[in-house]
């Protein structure tokens, strides 16, 4: 079999990062000598992110949880980049790596061999251990979505189709059914290259753009990374775009399916989709909507109404990257955009090169090799959480940790967006003035739970004395002004906009391996965190449109113990899963001066986290209660990272037995290491009910609140 194969070297530990401040993330770099590598200025960052020896110092035996927080603090203070932020991988999904690479191949972009290497380094790491293939996530069995492109990704790096892990892979994405039974999204990315035909995806119509805002099911009714990622889609899909054939593209049609590749019957398996994969199956009222845009739709499409719908479409993209610099809401819609690019504007345009450039941003090597981030970074949210933690251990006044605090505190300065998008209204985006990203300014896409989180840092901070007020109080109020767009009728918040669209959209999910996907929901993490911010914003500001923050908090509050479920518990949407939740709801009802000894609700919740807690003091909830809605403990033990959430919860209720809570602390300080870290455990982080994606720094920042919370809340307990 022919194969066009990169050059492909064995990996060394000559890979060095260089900081880029303003940015906040990390490029990377081979060193092709040992002198070179000698000469890179190296920081302990630098050789943490990519697991080699930071030969980091013992530090002295905590006697006390202060101890350990000052332990947690010294070696996290290491990790911290020259703009103030802490850098961080957000992986986890095993399908943006995928949609990179493709794009990377398709638009004839060079792959270099040590960017190969560190890509085939990485997928043989996550191989699953018992049949080779892959899953939707890193935890999660294999898949035929997460197989076939991820196999695929091998291949057009240069792996050879015989090596044992590729013969491995192989067998079990034969074994499931092959590429006909991949779900939406993996036939659209093989079409992409020629390894599948057009006719064996479902139909992704641009005229869905064109219909009026009136009508119930239009795109700009749907969750944003659904009606970001469908656009790019659309405006591909119309025109049946294949990059050009090339050997390794033929030797992919012989080997990713079970039938021979000349016979297959494309349309006939369009809904074909190995069961495994089918988290949310198709309705029949999406399938309906399907056979009549194959079948009947062609026959009556005028030209003007096609002509029209791809130029909407395609303005519509370019607003997108305008206010984004190209960086775009995530690497799934930001890939599709460069290829979208590439096909209008051709290789040597301003669009297509800088959509190359821009998506670097959401790789990330670590000493498993180059993945895909979620995003372009995890940065003003982690940063906001450090920053509460050394609050919560009342060490923001620390000498010692003031120019750690400072450079925090300028970055969410330097990282507030400070205007709206261009053209808000006309490409649907929520107002943002005075907010924050997940990520950066740059991204631009302000979260509500993302702006609640960072102001409640900046307030902490600059009403500190000793610190300065970068933040004046009109960014302050823009801040707060924007929080309040986001109140749904229910009293609850969503995540990036209000909820536009009915739940019964669901039934036009065309995704198939994600659920509650195609519109906002009621979230219960973000609407606490507003609840929190505006309880702090308040204190300090009691004047400031009052009776609206009033009204917001007792609408949220009230729809916050509604969403409590029989046990106790609430359902968390972006980590794992009920104890995450749990945690957040319970400490917004603490803002509002409801504990466990006051507050049914309160002790509710409580008596579940109490319930829940293992012998060993610590709790353990796994992936699978995100997916099946319901508690269930990880397979691996207790983790320190569920533990200090359900610790935070606890001591946020006023728990009247500390017994439980010392048993978690105790497990909190002895996970902890010698240099002052804790090793990464299970993956905490969750998205549309199936798909778990990584947060590392959590088992530093949530670690060390709830030690400081102990240490503050209990100043008598000296010891555990």
């Amino acid at each position: 079999m022919a194969t066009q194969k990169p050059q492909i070297a064995e990996k060394t530990d000559r890979t060095r990062w260089r900081l880029l401040d303003e940015s906040g993330r990390l490029t990377w770099h081979y060193l092709e000598d040992d002198t070179a590598v000698a000469k890179w200025p190296q920081s302990v960052a630098d050789k943490w992110y990519l697991g080699l020896d930071t030969n980091l110092p013992t530090l002295p035996t905590p006697k006390k949880p202060l101890d350990a927080v000052r332990n947690g603090l010294a070696f996290f203070e290491r990790l911290q980049l020259p703009s103030g932020e802490w850098g961080c991988e957000y992986g986890g999904p095993m399908f943006l790596l995928p949609g990179v690479v493709i794009t990377w191949y398709a638009t004839k972009t060079p792959i270099p061999w040590y960017v190969a290497t560190e890509i085939r380094n990485y997928l043989f790491a996550r191989a699953h251990p018992e049949d080779g293939g892959w899953g939707l996530h890193i935890e999660g069995e294999s898949t035929v979505f997460g197989t076939s492109l991820n196999y695929t990704v091998l291949r057009l790096v240069g792996v050879d189709p015989e090596d044992p892990v590729m013969v491995k892979a192989r067998k079990t994405l034969h074994r499931l059914g092959g590429v006909t039974h991949a779900p939406h999204w993996a036939k659209f990315w093989l079409s992409v290259i020629g390894v599948c035909k057009w006719d064996i995806v479902n139909p992704v119509p641009p005229e869905l753009w064109l219909l009026p805002d009136w009508v119930p099911f239009a795109p700009w009714r749907w969750w944003i990374h659904m009606r970001q990622v469908f656009l790019p889609m659309g405006y591909i899909f119309d025109r049946r775009w294949s990059c050009e054939e090339t050997d390794i593209i033929r030797g992919l049609r012989e080997e990713l399916f079970v039938e021979n590749w000349e016979k297959i019957d494309w349309a006939a398996n369009r809904n074909t989709i190995c069961p495994l994969d089918n988290y949310h199956p198709k309705s029949w009222v999406l399938n309906t909507a399907n056979w009549a845009l194959v079948n009947v739709w062609p026959w009556f499409r005028p030209n003007f109404v096609k002509n029209r719908a791809n130029d909407w479409v395609s303005k519509l993209i370019d607003m997108e990257d305008a206010n984004t610099d190209y960086a775009d809401l995530a690497p799934v819609n930001a890939a599709l955009n460069t290829v979208a690019c590439y096909i209008r504007d051709g290789p040597d345009s301003y669009s297509f090169k800088r959509h190359i450039e821009r998506l670097e941003d959401a790789m990330w090597v670590n000493a498993e090799g180059m993945f895909c981030n979620g995003t372009n970074g995890v940065q003003c949210w982690d940063t906001s959480f450090l920053i509460q933690a050394a609050v919560d251990a009342r060490l923001e006044k620390d000498a010692r940790w003031k120019p750690m605090l400072n450079k925090a505190l300028e970055f969410l300065d330097n990282q507030q967006i400070r205007e709206n998008c261009k053209d808000q209204a006309t490409c649907y985006r929520q107002q943002r003035k005075g907010a924050w990203a997940f990520s950066n300014r740059d991204q631009g896409y302000a979260v509500c739970d993302c702006v609640s989180e960072a102001l409640k840092s900046v307030i902490l901070l600059q009403k500190t004395d000793g610190y300065p007020q970068l933040l004046d109080d009109e960014r302050i109020f823009d801040a707060v002004d924007t929080i309040l767009t986001y109140q749904n009728a229910s009293g609850a918040c969503s995540s990036y906009e209000p909820t536009r669209g009915s739940k019964k959209l669901e039934m036009l999910n065309a995704a198939e391996v994600f659920g509650n996907i195609m519109v906002e929901y009621d979230y219960v993490e973000c609407t606490t965190a507003v609840v929190t911010a505006l309880s702090l914003f308040k204190k300090h500001w009691p004047d400031h449109r009052s009776k609206e923050i009033d009204g917001f908090v007792q609408r949220s509050v009230a729809w916050i113990k509604t969403a409590q479920q029989p046990d106790g518990s609430w359902y968390g949407n972006w980590a794992i899963c009920y104890t995450y939740a749990t945690m957040f709801a319970l400490e917004s009802l603490k803002s509002i001066g409801e504990k466990y000894n006051n507050s049914y609700y309160s002790k509710r919740g409580c008596d579940f986290l109490i319930s829940r807690q293992r012998a060993d003091g610590g709790w353990s909830e796994s992936y699978r209660s995100c997916e099946k809605m319901m508690y269930t403990e990880h397979n691996t033990g207790s983790q320190v990272v569920m533990t200090a959430w359900a610790l935070i919860a606890l001591m946020h209720a006023d728990y009247p037995d500390i017994e439980p809570i010392k048993r978690g602390i105790k497990l909190i300080m002895q996970r902890q290491q010698p240099n002052g870290e804790w090793k990464q455990e299970a993956i905490e982080g969750v998205f549309n009910k199936s798909c778990m994606i990584s947060y590392p720094n959590y088992k530093f920042t949530f670690t060390m609140k709830a030690l400081g919370m102990f240490a503050t809340k209990y100043p008598s307990k000296t010891a555990i």
